[in-house]
Parts: structure tokens; C-alpha cells; sequence
């Protein structure tokens, strides 16, 4: 399984996932221009693309639907001008090609958005972006992964220093908002184990935090339950660069 993180952050987040001849394109924002400079480097053709999966109705997220419009479109929220489109709940499964895709139920504050869990015959990928905590009886299928792309929004410290409205703060630290670093560590040291190979921390706010931050919140996570880290790669995804794991 490859994972080409091609963008990730509040100006835009969109990902493609191959093993095989199948592909899927997670969310679609950003500019019309830059995703397509970023397929062509991750050499991604859009044509190529058998399904795409929806997070939710955020702009960053899919600013570009009418770009994939008439490629199948999967999504728990409700979408607009897409000429196939299926709707799936949280928990529901379906399989696309070589990958078999379980829908996580995530707690955001848009209306119905959600998370997914992309398996293989060899791999599994944990992608959960846009929530503010994960639901305890959704952890068991979010364990034993190879690669997690895992939301690590913001420091809570630097969020408040930001000129941002009290309101707007209190939305992002809500249950309906975002991740901050420290639970994204906490809740990270829970999901992985030795099959663990990558951790992207993603979506993270360019005003209310910084790659350094995020990562060693999420590394002191782990110093604090004695647990090891030489056994994956963990990296922060930057708003506008590719990031590719897996093979």
C-alpha cells in the first residue's frame, strides 16, 4: 500500500491510496492548480481513480468535488453535484478493488463527518482528520494498523495566544472541533503496535501550532508510558508538501 498525503491542513487536505491496480482519492480540497501539480508529482493520474472517499462538507475537504464528479463518491454526509453517490454510515462496510473500507463515525462540527479504515491483503491505514475526541467503541478497529494519518490540530498554549474570537477557540477545543497535540499522543499510544510503521500527524494549524510542537507532544506521550518508538517513523504533514508512506 502507498499513501500520498498530497496536501493536509486547513487551506486544504486531500490523499491518494494505491496497492495494486486500485486507487482512492480521500477528499479533494485545495486549489484546482495544486492538486493537479501535486498528482503529477506523486504520479497520480486522476482517471486512474476507482472511488473517492468524503471526510465531510468543509470546504478545505472538498473545494474541488466538481474536479472528481463523475468518479464514484462515497460519503456519510450529504453531497451535491456528484453524479454517483454513495452514502454510507458509520461502521458500514464496503469494498473497492483490493481495498476493503470500514467508516469510522467522528465528532466535528459539520454535520455527519467521518474518518476511514483502508485494509488490504497486506496493509491497513487509519485516516482521522477533523474531530474532537475518537469514540471509545470505535478503538478497536482503529488498532494493529501499518500507517496512521492522525489529526494533531493544535497546542492548546499557542491556540490561546492566537487573535482568533473566544468563541471560535472554544469551538476548536470542543468536542466538536479539533485534536489538540496531546490528546492525538495520548490517543495514538492506545491504537499502535508492532505493526505500526508510519504515523503522519496532520491537519495541523499553521497559526496555532508548529511541526516541532506537535511532534514531540506526541513523543512525550509515549516517554510517559514507557513506550518505545524505534519501531515506526513518525513525521508532521506541512499544509502544502507531498508526504508519501507505505510502498
Amino acid at each position: 500500500m502507498r499513501i500520498d498525503l498530497l496536501c493536509s491542513g486547513s487551506k486544504g487536505n486531500c490523499a491518494v491510496v494505491r496497492e495494486g491496480n486500485t486507487q482512492l482519492m480521500i477528499d479533494c480540497g485545495s486549489t484546482k492548480k495544486y492538486l493537479t501539480q501535486a498528482m503529477t508529482k506523486a504520479n497520480v493520474q486522476l482517471e486512474d481513480t476507482d472511488a473517492v472517499l468524503i471526510t465531510h462538507t468543509h470546504t478545505d475537504h472538498i473545494k474541488q468535488l466538481k474536479m472528481v464528479r463523475h468518479l464514484p463518491v462515497y460519503s456519510y454526509c450529504d453531497l451535491d453535484d456528484v453524479d454517483v453517490h454513495h452514502v454510507v454510515q458509520p461502521l458500514s462496510e464496503f469494498d473497492i478493488g483490493l481495498f476493503h473500507i470500514r467508516v469510522i463515525g467522528l465528532s466535528h462540527d459539520a454535520p455527519k463527518t467521518c474518518g476511514y479504515v483502508i485494509e488490504s491483503p497486506t496493509d491497513k491505514l487509519v485516516y482521522i482528520t477533523d474531530t474532537g475526541y475518537v469514540p471509545n467503541d470505535e478503538k478497536t478497529y482503529l488498532t494493529d494498523a501499518g500507517h496512521y494519518i492522525f489529526e494533531s490540530n493544535h497546542d492548546i498554549a499557542k491556540l490561546m495566544q492566537t487573535r482568533r474570537p473566544m468563541f471560535v477557540k472554544q469551538r476548536i477545543l470542543s468536542d466538536n472541533g479539533h485534536l489538540n497535540n496531546e490528546d492525538a499522543g495520548h490517543y495514538l499510544t492506545e491504537l499502535i503496535n508492532d505493526r505500526t510503521k508510519d504515523i503522519v500527524l496532520a491537519h495541523l494549524s499553521q497559526e496555532a501550532n508548529h511541526p516541532q510542537l506537535a511532534l514531540q507532544a506526541v513523543k512525550d506521550q509515549f516517554a510517559r508510558r514507557d513506550l518505545p518508538m524505534n519501531s515506526f517513523h513518525l513525521q508532521a504533514a506541512e499544509q502544502f508538501e507531498i508526504t508519501t508512506i507505505g510502498e
